[in-house]
C-alpha cells in the first residue's frame, strides 16, 4: 500500500487560495477540493464532516456533506468499519486473515474464506485471465522476497527465477458454496497477495455503507484509491487533483467528478535504490522483478473503485495501446488518465 500524506492541500485557479474559499482533503496520490473554485453560493446549511484513520497500510480519509452532524458521524463510523473488516480479512501480513490462512494451508487442503474474500479472489482471477497474467494475485511469495520497504538490495537472482513467468494464478481453485466458499492451491509456490485490488473493494464497501445511511454526497479516499459521491458542499462536482509522481508539490491533472472512482498506481511511494537503480513494489510477473515503465504513475477512472484499482495496477508499465485494449476487454467503463511524469502542472501549497 502507498504511504500517505494527509496534509490539507489544494491550489486555487489563481495559484493561491484562502481558507474561506477552499477546504482541501489530501491523501497520498490525490488532493480534493470540497468547495469549488467558482464564486461560492450559499451552503444551504450543508456541512462537511470528516474522519481519518490508519488502515490498509495507509491513511483513510472520509468526508460526508450533510445537515445532520450526528447522522454524518454514524455513517462515517460504519464506512470505516467496512474498511477495517476488509483489511482484517484480506491482508497477507497476518496468519489469522482469510488470505493468511489460505497461504498457510491451501496448498494442502481447501480453506474456507468469507464471501467478500471469495468475491475479490474471483475478480482478481478475472483480471489475471484478461491480462494473460500481467496481473497475478498469487505473487505473494515474490512480494515477500522483494519487501521493498525493508530491503536495501535485490534478492538473489536464483530465488527470483523460481517464480518468473509462472502464471501462478492458474493454481487457484475456488469451490464450496456461496455462503461457505473455499480456495485451494494446486501449486505450493502460489500465495495470495490481493494488494492490487482489495483496497479498491474496501473503498466500494465503505461507499455502500455511506449510502445505506442515507449519505448522497461525500468521499472515501484511501491512499491511491478514491470514490466521490454526489456533489461538494455547494452542489458542484468534486475537484480531484492528481499529484505529479515526480514532484508531489505539483498536480499533473485536475478532474471534476461525481459518483465516480479513481485510482492511481505508481512506483514512487514504496521503493529502494541499489547500485544506481531504483526498485519498486509493482512486480513484472514475467521476471518476478519490478516492472519497467517510462511513466512513474498511471491513473484510471471507473464506475467502481475495485475496477479502477485493478485496472491501474494491471496497466501500469503497459504502452497506451495495450492498456486501452485491456480496459476495452475487461472494464469498458474505465478510462485512462495521463499523468505528467516530469512534475509539471500547478503547484500544490499547504493551506
Amino acid at each position: 500500500m502507498h504511504d500517505a500524506d494527509h496534509a490539507p492541500l489544494f491550489p486555487s485557479a489563481r495559484g493561491r487560495f484562502n481558507r474561506r474559499e477552499i477546504l482541501g482533503l489530501g491523501i497520498g496520490a490525490f488532493v480534493v477540493a470540497s468547495i469549488p473554485f467558482a464564486a461560492r453560493r450559499q451552503a444551504r446549511h450543508r456541512r462537511l464532516v470528516r474522519k481519518a484513520m490508519p488502515v490498509m497500510g495507509t491513511i483513510a480519509d472520509l468526508a460526508v456533506v450533510h445537515d445532520d452532524p450526528q447522522r454524518a458521524r454514524a455513517a462515517l463510523e460504519a464506512a470505516l468499519a467496512e474498511l477495517r473488516a476488509v483489511d482484517r480479512g484480506m491482508t497477507r501480513f497476518t496468519t489469522s486473515s482469510d488470505v493468511g490462512r489460505a497461504n498457510a494451508l491451501a496448498a494442502r487442503e481447501a480453506v474456507e474464506v468469507t464471501p467478500p474474500t471469495a468475491q475479490v479472489v474471483a475478480e482478481a482471477l478475472r483480471w489475471a485471465d484478461a491480462s494473460d497474467g500481467a496481473f497475478d494475485p498469487c505473487l505473494g511469495r515474490v512480494s515477500q522476497l522483494w519487501d521493498v520497504t525493508r530491503r536495501s538490495e535485490p534478492p538473489p537472482t536464483g530465488e527470483l527465477l523460481r517464480y518468473a513467468d509462472r502464471q501462478l494464478y492458474r493454481a487457484v481453485e475456488q469451490g464450496g458454496s456461496a455462503l461457505h466458499p473455499t480456495v485451494r492451491f494446486n501449486e505450493p509456490d502460489a500465495a495470495l497477495d490481493l494488494g492490487g485490488i482489495a483496497k479498491g473493494f474496501g473503498v466500494d464497501r465503505a461507499v455502500d455503507a455511506l449510502r445505506a445511511h442515507g449519505i448522497r454526497d461525500g468521499l472515501v479516499n484511501v491512499g491511491g484509491d478514491l470514490y466521490v459521491l454526489g456533489s461538494s458542499e455547494d452542489g458542484d462536482p468534486w475537484r480531484v487533483g492528481v499529484r505529479s509522481p515526480a514532484d508531489p508539490s505539483r498536480l499533473s491533472r485536475t478532474l471534476e467528478l461525481r459518483d465516480t472512482a479513481v485510482a492511481t498506481s505508481g512506483d514512487t511511494e514504496r521503493a529502494f535504490r541499489h547500485a544506481g537503480r531504483r526498485y519498486h513494489h509493482l512486480m513484472d510477473t514475467r521476471s518476478a522483478a519490478p516492472r519497467a515503465s517510462r511513466e512513474h504513475s498511471l491513473t484510471v477512472v471507473a464506475d467502481t473503485c475495485m475496477t479502477a484499482d485493478a485496472a491501474a495496477t494491471t496497466a501500469f508499465g503497459m504502452n497506451d495501446a495495450a492498456a486501452r485494449a485491456l480496459l476495452a476487454a475487461c472494464a469498458p467503463d474505465a478510462s485512462l488518465v495521463g499523468n505528467d511524469a516530469r512534475g509539471g502542472g500547478r503547484r500544490v501549497e499547504t493551506i
